[in-house]
């Protein structure tokens, strides 16, 4: 059973994707500022953790897409 977003098809497959992704990404750009030794909720890791996040969804979305 798939839902239409737009022209997407939004599959189970595709939300557990865009899930792990989206986890990988932040995790990854939280521990980016351990490379100047700053702390993961340091204002600085909050914000790539954020960013990273969002780029974990865009790369699992375009993956997905083909």
């Amino acid at each position: 059973m798939a839902r239409t977003f737009g022209s997407a098809y939004c599959t189970g497959m595709s939300k557990k994707a865009i899930w792990i992704g989206a986890t990988i990404g932040s995790t990854v750009g939280g521990c980016i500022p351990s490379l100047w030794h700053a702390s993961m909720f340091s204002f600085s890791g909050v914000i790539l953790s954020a960013v990273g996040g969002l780029v974990g969804i865009w790369a699992a979305w375009k993956l997905m897409r083909g």
